[in-house]
């Protein structure tokens, strides 16, 4: 057990804490790892689309979890035992030794299956929320070990801002990026993750990419360095995500997916009225952060 005390006693109560979805401005497969992990260059940029999490000390120890208003788009099977704050509270837990519990709640908001990474913002606000809630500090490598073993995501959430990211997703370094709106579309449809990463036809050799030259393009028109090498595969699994980006297109917009879900986005290069959503999609004008919400935590 490898911990440093904040206080003899949690600091307060209860916390209300926000978890910001990102956009993966571009995604690239460089190669594929022994162990099949796929090796990938991307800029990871936080929006202002977020889930609230609520957590309510228990001294019982428990690790309790329940929705306010649930996403209905949300996978309805998934129990609050797979839930990844449920799974990183318990490894907060296991880690420091500690004998208090907490309940949380979580009001959804981010999309899930849309590859803005709703679930593992949760799970890195949580462990930041359970510092302060139960009393305890982690050092900061055995924080970012847990938060590998919950998700190739998960880490970046910890990092407090935008980020360039390489290896599996554990390699961050932190970038800045200029103010900007964006529309969001996300279809009703979700998309596997799983599926995507084993289909044959996914490209896995993009060339390497240098922080330099994106830096030379982050300010060009519409944030168009690289691409997505996943939305090809995507558009075959998934023909809403195809209809969104002609849909975008029709706003005189130029789209991408984001991440390996079903969402996709557009720089939009000045203010403009929100068109209305087809069907049941959802859309949504964002903004980048500053930094992440619980930076310095």
């Amino acid at each position: 057990m490898n911990q440093t005390p904040l206080t003899q006693a949690p600091l307060k109560a209860i916390y209300d804490v926000l978890a910001p979805a990102k956009l993966n401005l571009f995604l690239h497969i460089t190669g594929r790892r022994a162990d099949g992990y796929h090796l990938m260059q991307s800029v990871f940029m936080l929006i202002d689309w977020c889930d609230t999490l609520h957590f309510e000390l228990r001294q019982d120890g428990k690790i309790s979890r329940s929705d306010i208003a649930p996403d209905q788009t949300a996978d309805a099977e998934a129990l609050p035992e797979e839930d990844l704050c449920v799974r990183a509270a318990k490894a907060m837990q296991q880690a420091t030794g500690t004998r208090l519990g907490v309940h949380i709640s979580l009001e959804k908001r981010i999309p899930s299956q849309a590859g803005m990474g709703g679930g593992s913002s949760d799970a890195a606000s949580c462990l930041l929320a359970l510092q302060h809630l139960w009393g305890i500090r982690l050092p900061r490598e055995q924080l970012l070990a847990i938060a590998i073993s919950l998700g190739a995501d998960v880490p970046f959430f910890l990092a407090g801002g935008h980020a360039w990211v390489e290896g599996v997703g554990e390699i961050i370094t932190p970038i800045s990026l200029p103010s900007a709106q964006f529309l969001v579309v996300k279809p009703a449809a979700g998309l596997s993750t799983q599926a995507i990463f084993a289909a044959p036809s996914l490209k896995r050799d993009s060339e390497t990419a240098t922080m330099r030259g994106f830096a030379a393009n982050e300010y060009g028109p519409a944030f168009k360095f690289g691409h997505n090498d996943l939305q090809p595969v995507a558009l075959g699994l998934c023909p809403e995500i195809k209809q969104s980006l002609d849909w975008l297109s029709g706003q005189k917009l130029e789209g991408r997916m984001t991440g390996s879900g079903s969402a996709v986005f557009a720089h939009l290069p000045h203010d403009t009225d929100i068109p209305i959503a087809p069907g049941d999609w959802k859309i949504r004008k964002c903004c980048n952060l500053e930094s992440h919400p619980l930076a310095g935590w």
